[in-house]
């Protein structure tokens, strides 16, 4: 699924936490790691990242460290490039005294101009992060099929326990105020007519994909795509929310915004943004 994992270091109290996260990724996927630190290169950085690695038993081999200078996000999105990065690792950062995370303005940028998917882990570990309970937008855009597909294929690799595909009625309550002049079995046929529609949507995809043996359901919505999403993940406790980036937005989605900013001003949990 990915051939290169790449994680921006800066030596900060988290990075132990980071590296450990990054390896067991690596170790999963069987894929390359690519440590990419902006700033001075010194021996003493050196000598303390060469430790880490070799404390959390990665196998250098297996690993590039770039060193470059200049604009955090230009740098680390430079190096994405030309190194041919699938998967970008980040951390989230956490708001002082509450149980709540998000992703900074850094981040963010990052996670807007990176070429290849990102993924957020809100509270790093050592021992690391489960991803047992896994959440994936099915709203419908062209990029769904292609999220679903590798929302999927991540779920089988680090063996989640159960899979929920959240689906977006688009235009609910227009759709529901349109019928609301039709007596209550009308009304209600409606309401029954807009799920079912959505969920063959997803069904149709998934009948199309090998889902191994995960539990996958199929969930439906009629609220605002964000606030949706993470009610949905705070109630089911899950630990990864797999959504679709797409920069070329049809007119559609450009006159209804499925922005990732509310997302990513509360993070709900770890976030995987997938990019085509």
């Amino acid at each position: 699924m990915y051939k290169k994992i790449a994680l921006a270091i800066a030596f900060s109290p988290r990075i132990e936490a980071l590296i450990a996260e990054v390896k067991r990724l690596v170790i999963l996927f069987d894929t390359e790691l690519l440590l990419i630190h902006v700033g001075t290169k010194t021996p003493e950085l050196e000598a303390k990242l060469d430790e880490m690695i070799a404390r959390h038993g990665c196998d250098k081999l297996r690993i590039k460290v770039v060193w470059k200078e200049g604009k955090p996000v230009k740098m680390i999105v430079k190096a994405c490039e030309e190194e041919n990065v699938d998967l970008l690792v980040a951390g989230a950062l956490k708001h002082e005294g509450l149980f709540k995370y998000y992703m900074g303005t850094v981040g963010r940028k990052i996670i807007r101009k990176a070429p290849c998917s990102v993924l957020t882990l809100i509270e790093p570990k050592v021992e690391t992060s489960d991803f047992s309970r896994v959440v994936i937008n099915g709203t419908q855009l062209d990029i769904t099929p292609y999220v679903i597909e590798k929302g999927l294929e991540f779920s089988k690799i680090v063996k989640a326990d159960m899979v929920s595909i959240l689906n977006e009625i688009k235009l609910y309550g227009l759709q529901m105020g349109t019928a609301s002049e039709d007596s209550e079995e009308e009304i209600a046929q409606t309401r029954r007519q807009l799920v079912q529609n959505e969920i063959d949507y997803v069904q149709k995809i998934l009948d199309h994909l090998d889902s191994g043996n995960l539990k996958i359901n199929i969930k439906v919505t009629g609220g605002k795509w964000a606030v949706e999403l993470a009610r949905f993940c705070e109630k089911t406790e899950a630990n990864l929310l797999v959504v679709g980036d797409t920069r070329k937005l049809n007119f559609f989605d450009r006159l209804f915004p499925h922005d990732l900013e509310e997302l990513l001003s509360t993070l709900p949990c770890n976030l995987l943004i997938v990019k085509k």
